[in-house]
């Protein structure tokens, strides 16, 4: 006897609807990461007759949720601020190296530090050129990020050779120097090496004689009608550069003509010129000698309490961004959302109706359309994406120096060209 199959509707129980509605989008979304946005709600429920149009819906029947329109959205979203923040992060990493990071929940906001940083245009600083400008003028003596010393010691009569790396490790130590003077790098040194950037020595019996009335006496050159102070009320304006050639070549003739009073470092160990004996160090003013040196610090080590640099911003992975606000997010984001929403929209029903290859009906099957639906919903995304980072990589900061580059020389190009009126007063 045949059984009466009474089916609970003759219609599939999934079928996208028309429209949208902005009450249901919050709670279909995985992440809820834009649920305070009103503009996103209301982008996500219009999403939905964007996507039942473009898939046929009112032709046959689309076998998706909202919620799956809604969950696309979001993503597309999501997608649109990661690639945005990876190239902009690549146009300000070199000028944010070293400032402050920030914490991050797991949805990737901002819990504590710096935010809206990628809504912001960075001053130019430079930037990773400028650490190695510092490494360079900290080995020069000149500063830089690394704290830079002085210390000094009493010679004694007699002794050329004197240890430096000892003596400023042992006022380190005991944080006094020789004369019981606390120095300020006490702590510091301990079994480091410290790099000494300048000797400071005074040669007793070098006398400066460029200015006054002496007529150009001991003056290289005896530059005695110019270059000089003739006396103390008449003078000759000459540019600077000129004495400081003179002085050049004044202290020259002392280190090749005169007594060699000098000094020789080599591994930190200090030689003096001629035997100390000679130089007179019971006057006050030559009493002790003077160094400026810097630890040599570890990479990651610091020094101080001041800020140098090495925390911080590192690589991409620690700058402060966020999401991008939706309210931040201008028209040509959003279609770019809505194309690539429609695109994994196309993707979730290839895979839903990839489940079921065929459907049989009376006396025949319908063969499903999964795979044509999965390669277009693959083509779609890599296509949006690509279009988008072509064009980010195409305005990224050296991207639009070189541009502006470009017009500025065309423009002078045109200019050479173009008669200019003669002005007559």
């Amino acid at each position: 006897m045949p059984t009466n199959l009474n089916p609970a509707a003759q219609s599939s129980a999934i079928v996208l609807t028309a429209t949208g509605s902005t009450a249901k989008v919050a709670a279909a979304l995985p992440f809820g990461i834009y649920t305070g946005s009103a503009p996103f709600i209301t982008g996500a429920s219009e999403q939905v007759a964007y996507v039942y149009k473009k898939l046929g819906g009112d032709v046959v029947d689309v076998e998706l949720t909202p919620g799956n329109v809604y969950a696309a959205y979001e993503e597309a979203v999501l997608e649109y601020s990661y690639i945005v923040n990876l190239y902009q992060g690549k146009s300000v990493l070199s000028n944010v190296l070293g400032s402050a990071t920030a914490s991050f929940n797991s949805r990737g906001e901002i819990k504590s530090g710096p935010s809206g940083s990628n809504l912001k245009y960075p001053r130019h600083s430079l930037g990773y050129s400028k650490r190695v400008g510092d490494a360079a003028a900290a080995a020069g003596g000149m500063g830089g990020t690394v704290p830079q010393y002085s210390a000094s010691f009493k010679p004694v009569t007699d002794q050329q050779d004197y240890d430096l790396q000892n003596i400023i490790s042992s006022s380190s130590a005991s944080g006094v120097d020789d004369g019981g003077t606390a120095v300020p790098y006490s702590g510091k040194v301990g079994s480091k090496r410290i790099i000494i950037t300048k000797v400071y020595y005074r040669s007793p019996r070098a006398m400066w004689r460029f200015y006054g009335y002496y007529g150009g006496l001991n003056v290289v050159g005896n530059y005695t009608t110019y270059g000089q102070f003739a006396d103390d009320s008449t003078f000759e304006i000459i540019p600077t550069w000129q004495n400081k050639m003179q002085a050049m070549a004044y202290e020259d003739s002392i280190y090749t003509r005169t007594s060699h009073y000098s000094f020789e470092l080599i591994n930190n160990k200090l030689r003096l010129y001629p035997n100390p004996s000679n130089w007179g160090f019971g006057d006050s003013l030559n009493e002790r000698i003077w160094v400026r040196f810097y630890v040599d610090l570890q990479p990651y080590e610091m020094d101080g309490t001041t800020d140098q640099g090495i925390e911080g911003v590192n690589n991409l992975n620690t700058l402060p961004f966020d999401n991008i606000p939706f309210a931040n997010i201008n028209a040509i984001g959003q279609q770019w959302i809505r194309k690539y929403a429609l695109a994994l929209c196309k993707e979730m029903l290839g895979q839903i109706r990839g489940k079921f290859t065929t459907l049989p009906i009376p006396g025949e099957s319908v063969t499903l359309n999964h795979s044509d639906l999965l390669s277009q919903a693959k083509a779609e995304q890599d296509a949006l994406k690509e279009k988008l980072m072509e064009m980010l990589k195409e305005t990224e900061y050296v991207a639009l120096a070189k541009q502006d580059q470009e017009i500025a020389d065309a423009a002078t190009n045109v200019m050479k060209v173009t008669p200019l009126p003669i002005f007559v007063g």
